[in-house]
């Protein structure tokens, strides 16, 4: 029943026109094969006319075949197994193997010995059979590479590779799936790690889900893979190269860092303290309680009421905060931190981080944040809408030349009603007296291991 329905379902698939092509071809060279067959015979026997005009009838039935009927077969066959790049490499197995061949042959030349012929002859076969074999397995198979959306650097995600085999009736085996490294890719690949698919049946796909971990913040990108085969006997490693190309965008790492966890109790201190002095927008009238303290007696509607009043203020938990990155880099000289020498672009760096952490921090605690850096400006928003997008920035920021203006700096005195984190590699001096009561400023070159 399975065989009947795979038959149906390959005749419902099948091009109608192209079969009736291929038998007429098929039957029209038959024809063409008897008569240069009795064209032979009729030579043999002294009959020179029939043994022409046969040998002719053949050539022109070969004839119309290959102008009629090869073209029409030729624009139906699919040809996409011409541009697969093949690699081929000999595996030491099949070194073996041939050096086994050479030793037969040399025996088998030197003493004449039929069977040796025969087995010289069965040797070839298996190694020419083993190409045909791995070439099949290879063909039809294509290749998919799917990434989470959001990948953090020094973080383990998992990627997921499909194989998919296209062919209608043949299934694949043994292949192995790894990333071609070339001298225009970076040395570290997205797929660091071979991905081996045992069975591959026909028309159908197959995952498998691998660990990927990125070092490194920014963009990494991956153009070709390969598809790798030993099939069936291992003598002949064949490879397909695939021009698949992949990016992905890695976010700096958000866990908090020492410096980080260093910097967060005065933060909060200097956070807590500005909001404090805020907090006294009245938010409803109730009776009092033991528990109440007097300085929060409404005096005046508790005489109009005859009871006490106590007054309740609005929660100042909703946390506004502008984060500022200045990617302006004041000088390019290597500054020492204790015994360590850091260059300009490894401050940066840890100021990326350090952003990064602070982001995802104020995102936990539901805060409302915006982003300023060099052409970047969000909107005041729930953490929770914006945070992707600035860490897609901080994945992608690289450093700029000083800006002896200060600008990104100066234009923040426009926001007085925010609490804004600056941190920037501008010397103490150049920040505006009147930010210090509004701002937390981290300076790049206090960012230590």
């Amino acid at each position: 029943m399975n065989l009947y329905a795979s038959v149906a379902q390959l005749w419902v698939k099948t091009d109608r026109s192209a079969v009736r092509a291929f038998l007429l071809s098929l039957a029209a060279l038959t024809v063409a094969l008897l008569l240069a067959l009795y064209s032979g015979a009729a030579a043999e026997l002294g009959q020179v006319f029939l043994a022409g005009v046969s040998a002719l009838g053949a050539l022109l039935v070969a004839a119309w075949v290959g102008l009629t009927l090869v073209p029409v077969l030729a624009k139906r066959t699919p040809l996409r197994w011409i541009g697969y790049k093949m690699e081929y490499k000999i595996s030491r197995e099949g070194w073996t193997y041939i050096t086994g061949i050479i030793l037969v042959a040399l025996a088998a030349m030197n003493t004449g010995n039929n069977l040796l012929f025969l087995i010289l002859a069965s040797l070839i076969a298996a190694i020419i059979m083993s190409g045909i074999l791995s070439s099949l397995t290879l063909a039809g198979v294509e290749m998919r590479l799917e990434l989470p959306e959001h990948i953090f650097a020094a973080q383990p995600v998992r990627a997921v590779v499909t194989l998919e085999n296209e062919k209608l009736t043949l299934p694949s085996f043994s292949l192995r799936v790894e990333a071609v490294k070339t001298k225009d890719t970076p040395a570290a690949a997205i797929l660091e790690t071979s991905v081996y698919f045992p069975y591959l049946p026909r028309q159908d796909r197959v995952q498998q889900s691998v660990p990927v971990t990125f070092l490194r913040r920014g963009v990494h990108r991956q153009d070709a893979f390969r598809i790798v085969t030993r099939f069936p006997f291992g003598f002949l490693q064949k490879a397909r190269r695939l021009t698949l190309k992949t990016e992905a965008i890695v976010y700096p790492s958000v866990e908090p860092t020492q410096e980080f966890l260093e910097m967060l109790p005065g933060l909060q201190g200097a956070l807590e303290s500005l909001v404090k002095g805020r907090g006294q927008d009245l938010y409803a009238l109730r009776d009092y309680v033991a528990s109440d303290s007097v300085r929060h007696v409404h005096w005046k509607a508790s005489a109009r009421s005859g009871s006490l009043m106590v007054r309740e203020f609005t929660r100042e938990d909703d946390c506004r905060v502008l984060l500022v990155l200045d990617p302006h880099i004041s000088t390019v000289v290597t500054r020492r931190q204790g015994s360590v020498v850091l260059t300009a672009s490894e401050r940066f760096e840890r100021a990326v981080s350090l952003c990064a952490a602070l982001v995802w921090h104020f995102y936990e605690r539901n805060a409302l944040m915006q982003f300023r850096s060099a052409g970047v400006e969000t909107p005041l928003a729930p953490a929770e809408e914006i945070v992707f997008f600035v860490l897609r920035h901080l994945a992608l920021a690289q450093p700029l030349g000083p800006d002896p203006q200060h600008t990104l700096i100066n234009d923040l005195a426009a926001s007085p009603d925010l609490f804004k984190i600056i941190v920037t590699s501008q010397p103490r001096g150049s920040i505006p007296a009147n930010l210090w009561h509004s701002s937390y400023v981290i300076f790049l070159d206090d960012v230590t291991r």
